[in-house]
């Protein structure tokens, strides 16, 4: 008898340690309030609030519970927020990406019931700039006209082109891409095309190729002629795979390529803020030229009249910041192609140091790396995007400067998926070439930079000639 009040004693306290446990080991209560909404305020209600590009609003319990389940899957595959940077490779101050911590909240809140909490709880919602988040700028330059998005069709990528009217060359301290209307922006891209001029240098292409060689204009865009040579391996060319050389000086075409990168807006992007002691600079009778993404969401007609805002620096800075596109003009990728690789080149000549790489290509583009291989032979992967999506242009800053010294191999390696596998390619019958609209491709890798040894002089203050003021 003894002996069987003992064995139910035993049980009772294993049962007693058991249930212990099992209460230890399940995951903190966790609930909207408390848990949840900081970390959607912080990385996720830029572009999930009213009157932005994301398709709901994410400030309150009410506008969240609904998509409980989806921002569960969207948080675990790494789809949201947005961030296509292979984490091995570089250190980026503009990094989207939840830490492992703020994901497994927002598994535990959704697995446990997804439920709202105590509305003490709730932390005060973050306040939005109206309008410029830049402050005032000292010059808006709005596209010329407004344009008309058709309600049906697919979403469309247009190009403007906007006259600056400066007479003297501007240093930018701050830039913001501005949409006039936010139903139907997905992203803006931002360049500055420089006036044409005859002094530039530049290596000769082979047989002395001109631009109507490579280049047709159809309307306002610039495509690379079907004929045109074929080189995929833009590194095996003496030029890179650019063919910005033959372009030089060359007025007609020099206009034809996008120009010096100058800004972006896609959702979620700040505005840009060089840093301190250096700018950008836009040239006296420069234009900007403006590609922008409609996306047909809002099921009517609506019209936009996107913009430019500029804060110029209160004086000229000790470095400028350069952007250079490393770039294949001639690549082909052929019909059906899964994984068609394309390269581009460029040794810099000078020390610099990088200040920002931006990956581009359309909708065949299916990942991208930029390698450099340092004069002493060690190699490294500056960036690396595993798996390219179009529908996000980020630029990837880097947490500090990245040295470059002279002679310094930068590889840009692209691949395409031209095939039926690919559900956003535009016509997998077709073989494709270069060109600026996004049923053509493009194979670039923008990078930004300064110059080492570069002092610029200081220069008494100018006006700010043209835009308008603001």
């Amino acid at each position: 008898m003894l002996r069987k009040k003992r064995a139910v004693w035993m049980a009772g306290i294993i049962a007693i340690a058991l249930v212990t446990a099992a209460v230890s080991a399940a995951p903190p209560e966790r609930t909207f309030t408390r848990d949840v909404a900081p970390i959607l305020y912080k990385n996720c209600a830029g572009c999930h609030r009213p009157g932005e590009a994301a398709p709901m609003s994410l400030l309150s319990y009410q506008d969240a519970r609904p998509w409980a389940k989806s921002i569960r899957e969207k948080v675990v595959t790494r789809q949201m927020p947005p961030w296509h940077a292979d984490p091995r490779h570089g250190e980026f101050a503009n990094d989207r990406r939840l830490d492992k911590r703020d994901v497994d909240t927002i598994v535990q809140w959704v697995d446990s019931g997804a439920r709202e909490g105590n509305p003490k709880d709730l932390p005060r919602a973050p306040k939005f700039v109206e309008g410029w988040g830049i402050g005032t700028p000292d010059v808006v330059l709005p596209m010329t006209q407004e344009f008309t998005l058709e309600p049906t069709g697919p979403d469309e990528y247009r190009i403007f082109q906007i006259p600056t009217n400066f007479t003297e060359d501007r240093w930018v301290q701050l830039v913001e891409a501005r949409p006039g209307n936010r139903k139907i922006v997905h992203h803006i891209l931002a360049f500055v095309q420089p006036p044409p001029t005859s002094s530039v240098k530049a290596p000769q292409l082979p047989a002395g190729m001109q631009p109507q060689m490579i280049f047709k204009r159809e309307g306002f865009v610039m495509r690379v002629r079907d004929d045109a040579p074929v080189y995929d391996d833009g590194c095996a060319q003496q030029w890179g795979g650019s063919a910005m050389p033959v372009l030089a000086g060359q007025e007609e075409w020099a206009f034809g390529g996008l120009g010096m990168f100058l800004v972006g807006f896609a959702p979620g992007t700040p505005p840009t803020a060089f840093a301190s002691g250096t700018a950008k600079r836009i040239p006296a009778g420069s234009r900007l030229v403006l590609q922008v993404h409609y996306s047909k969401t809002s099921g009517q007609a609506e019209k936009d009249r996107s913009m430019i805002g500029l804060v110029f620096a209160k004086e000229p800075p000790a470095r400028q910041v350069v952007s250079y596109p490393i770039m294949n003009h001639f690549f082909r990728i052929p019909a059906g192609a899964e994984r068609h690789k394309v390269t581009a080149c460029w040794t810099p000549q000078e020390d610099v140091h990088l200040v920002t790489l931006g990956p581009h290509m359309h909708f065949r583009g299916a990942a991208m790396t930029i390698d450099a291989t340092y004069p002493d032979g060690k190699t490294e992967t500056l960036v690396g995007v595993p798996n390219y999506d179009f529908g996000w242009q980020t630029i990837y800053r880097f947490k500090q400067p990245k040295a470059i010294p002279k002679g310094t191999h930068l590889l840009v390696t692209g691949y395409f998926d031209n095939s039926t596998k690919n559900k956003t390619n535009p016509d997998p019958t077709k073989a494709v070439r270069f060109g600026e609209p996004t049923y053509d491709e493009m194979m670039i890798g923008f990078a930004e930079f300064t110059r080492d040894a570069e002092r610029i002089a200081p220069a008494a203050p100018t006006s700010a000639g043209g835009g308008s003021p603001r």
